[in-house]
């Protein structure tokens, strides 16, 4: 979003209408946002209000001696942040609406995050301002909600605006009737009238004229627009079948248009603003697997030079963090140099996974040492004392203590002096290494810093290769790297002392769930790497079997703080207590596959059985087909939406979908055809959209061909898991990508483990019964209904598992 984007927003307070079609608006707004940035509901602070933001930056200072409001009582950081404004906010709840009701005035919502930088910018310029709040107090009952805290809620009303105006952003501004339906809307408004477009002042008194002379046309509006969106978002399929070429359709297609997107000199699919988003690199390298299966080894080198190219420019760009690790949200150039600062967790365990993948086809360390990164980032910063994982690191932090206001990347950026007197002799190569210049380095586009934001100072980037550096410096790469590396080092410690960025130390389920998947697959994809692999901070070079015990522990977080055993369902978030809201799809889907991937790569059969007991119907639309995205038990909630964009985070239809058929492998034929039908009824919601917005959608393309594949591979590893030869024999299963394969684990001698084979795979627990006694493991490979004699011996089952792609290309 830019701060023009409201502007369209103000011409309906004035001329209230019934809105087009809004499945066209969708599906085009939709269409437009993945070309494009790729996520289209997210905006970039494109640093056009540069001057005014250095001074209006979320302030630091204390409170003026304001009493707090309601939202002193809430648990959210983002509430909190907003709990001594001068704006009488309300939670979203009944007492809000009532109040409402009984002065039958409208409402504005406001929802954004505690790491959003335009919502501090909103709340210093409006929110702290004693007129404005005059106006809100006066005129509106005003509710405040935290859109990781409340999606359900941010949903409906972003969906709003996206549909009518053709793009969304945080802060979210609505306004909307007493009984909840939206009346008109934007994002980010400045407090006065600047730039060519309404200021919020302005804004609140038309609003105000409109609600007192032109109410029926607002409200009959508000009443047809939600049901139009309930009517686009709440598809449903005439047929659970699907035809069958619409997997090859839909993947080849969003293949293309990938392609297409390309760019060959700095990576990434699309233009600036560039964001990471590892759906797409997920469906590229899942395309090369099956170019390879059929003998395309041209076809498949080109996708791999494309994904590798992309994860090479990010990780040497300033959207990586060379000094603490991790990723930042995104680039607002093309080159991934000058990021927007704040950390997301939903980033930092999709990126891991991509980086993961590319390892495992390429044998590259360059990639696995990019995964630590990121792993060892998140439990030096992100981790609480019981195994939880946080939310999200802010862009803006204070400059030196005390500072009256906050700004964006300060935490971050380096002067050439400051290098120069922290590094002392290896200053110069270090400044050389990293672009660092005394004029500031956020030169490398006119995109990077159009204000002159950065002048005098540096975002860290590495614009040629560390061995031609190293070469350059007449040094061995391993000396140049371990220099580099105690720079990094001192410059971490320093940079500790500064002033940090607000940490938002929520805990939410999803999110969770994806950095689980991460820790859980690194603990064996990483134990293929040497042993004399040197590693340099920030990385810390722990034993990979580390890893699994953060994602056991987070798991058994959410278990024990989120769950309830007696009803099977989950709570939402957690911070000093679960959150009141329950748990969406996305909580669900992404903690199931957490929970597969914790199984499959660790072992404990309880993972397996937690995730078959989440894997319910709360969700389900049994007669229309895929998954809504709440429970539909909250009134106070419009819609219900079947999700289907595959944007910064997955969809939950789209992750759901690849759970079941990896459920769908594991049980006998009974169960297992269930599951599959789920998916194909699934698939037949979204054919349309497959069809016609592929690139919007990569991850369910990918599902749509995995449910067509004849046969899921099956690995089936029998043995005492506690052993050092069973250990091995996993690793070795997983030193291959195949994102179409099932590792199963069984140790014959655990009764529990056995009675669960016995009653949900007879063939499976056939396997456990007859394998040699006398071995510690022993892996059995099964595909197209049979299987290969079992190996005993971790070559031999990576020789298979080869042997495999091998005979797949022979036989294209």
């Amino acid at each position: 979003m830019t701060p023009a984007a409201s502007a369209p927003v103000f011409s309906h307070l004035l001329r209230p209408r019934l809105p087009p079609m809004l499945s066209t608006l969708l599906l085009r707004h939709r269409l437009s946002s993945a070309a494009a940035s790729s996520s289209p509901l997210t905006h970039s602070p494109l640093r056009v209000l540069a001057a005014a933001m250095s001074s209006s930056a979320s302030s630091s200072s204390p409170h003026g001696g304001r009493k707090p409001n309601r939202l002193a009582a809430e648990h959210s950081p983002y509430l909190l942040q907003h709990a001594h404004n001068p704006v009488d906010w309300y939670p979203w709840g009944e007492e809000a609406f009532e109040k409402a009701r009984t002065k039958d005035v409208p409402i504005f919502l406001s929802i954004g995050y505690s790491t959003c930088h335009w919502c501090h910018v909103m709340e210093v310029e409006s929110f702290e301002n004693e007129e404005v709040a005059k106006l809100l107090n006066d005129w509106f009952v005003s509710i405040k909600v935290d859109r990781e805290e409340r999606p359900d809620v941010d949903k409906v009303y972003m969906t709003y605006v996206s549909a009518l105006h053709g793009g969304g952003g945080w802060p979210l501004s609505v306004f909307l009737s007493p009984d909840l339906k939206p009346l008109m809307g934007g994002t980010y408004f400045p407090p006065d009238d600047k730039y060519g477009r309404p200021g919020f002042k302005t804004v609140l008194r038309k609003v105000k004229e409109a609600w007192e002379t032109k109410r029926d046309a607002l409200e009959r509006t508000g009443n047809l627009v939600i049901e139009q969106l309930r009517d686009a978002l709440a598809a449903k399929a005439s047929s659970q079948d699907v035809p069958n070429d619409l997997a090859v359709v839909s993947l080849d297609e969003c293949v293309e248009k990938l392609t297409s997107s390309y760019d060959p000199k700095f990576g990434g699919f699309g233009s600036a603003p560039k964001f990471p988003r590892p759906v797409e690199d997920y469906i590229m390298l899942y395309k090369f697997r099956k170019h390879m299966e059929a003998g395309k080894d041209s076809e498949a080198q080109n996708i791999l030079k494309m994904v590798t190219h992309t994860l090479g420019c990010m990780a040497r760009g300033g959207v990586h963090d060379h000094i603490g690790g991790g990723f930042h949200r995104y680039s607002v150039d093309e080159c991934w140099h000058v990021p927007h600062f704040e950390k997301m967790l939903y980033d930092q365990g999709q990126i891991v996974n991509v980086y993961l993948d590319a390892f495992m086809i390429t044998g590259d360390e360059y990639y696995s040492t990019v995964a630590r990164d990121i792993l060892d980032y998140l439990r030096r910063e992100m981790i609480g004392k019981e195994g939880e994982i946080f939310s999200a690191e802010d862009a803006d932090s204070a400059e030196y203590e005390g500072a009256p206001r906050k700004k964006e990347g300060a935490f971050y950026v380096w002067t050439s002096k400051e290098i120069e007197d922290i590094l002392g002799e290896n200053a110069e190569l270090f400044k050389n290494h990293y672009y660092v210049k005394s004029s500031g380095n956020c030169d490398l586009s006119r995109m990077s810093d159009p204000h002159n934001e950065f002048s005098g100072k540096n975002v860290l980037i590495e614009r040629k290769p560390t061995s031609l550096m190293a070469s350059k410096c007449g040094k061995s790469l391993d000396e140049y790297s371990q220099i580099l590396g105690d720079c990094r080092h001192k410059l971490f410690d320093v940079r500790s002392k500064r002033p940090r960025p607000h940490l938002d130390d929520k805990v939410i389920v999803s999110w969770n769930g994806l950095a689980i998947s991460a820790f859980a697959r690194a603990s064996q994809i990483l134990k293929s790497g040497r042993t004399e692999t040197r590693f340099n901070f920030p990385v810390t070079g722990c034993n990979p079997t580390e890893y699994l015990e953060v994602a056991e522990k987070a798991a058994k977080f959410i278990k024990d703080k989120l769950y309830d055993a007696s009803s099977k369902r989950l709570q939402h978030s957690y911070r000093n207590g679960p959150s009141k809201a329950p748990g969406f799809l996305d909580d669900y889907a992404f903690l199931i596959n957490g929970l597969l991937d914790l199984y499959e790569f660790g072992g404990k059969i309880e993972w397996l059985l937690w995730a078959i007991q989440l894997q319910d119907e709360l969700f389900l639309d049994k007669q229309g087909g895929g998954y809504f995205n709440t429970p539909g038990e909250d009134p106070s909630v419009l819609l219900r939406v079947k999700e289907d964009y595959d944007g910064a985070e997955p969809s939950g239809n789209s992750v759901a979908a690849i759970n079941l058929i990896r459920l769908s492998s594991i049980f006998d034929a009974g169960k297992s055809f269930g599951y599959k039908r789920n998916v194909e009824h699934l698939l037949a919601v979204f054919e349309t959209r497959l069809r016609q917005l592929s690139i919007a959608l990569p991850l369910m393309c990918c599902a749509a061909d995995m449910l067509y594949i004849p046969s899921r591979k099956q690995v089936v590893l029998v043995g005492q898991k506690g052993s050092a030869e069973f250990q091995d024999m996993v690793a070795a299963a997983f030193s291959t990508y195949d994102p179409n394969r099932t590792v199963i684990q069984i140790d014959p001698k655990d009764t529990k483990e056995m009675e669960f084979w016995e009653s949900n795979s007879a063939n499976i627990a056939q396997m456990a019964r007859s394998s040699p006694t006398e071995k510690l493991a022993v892996a059995h490979v099964c595909q197209d209904f049979k299987c290969s004699p079992p190996v005993t011996s971790p070559g031999a089952l990576q020789e298979l598992l080869n042997r495999a792609v091998s005979a797949a290309s022979r036989s294209a």
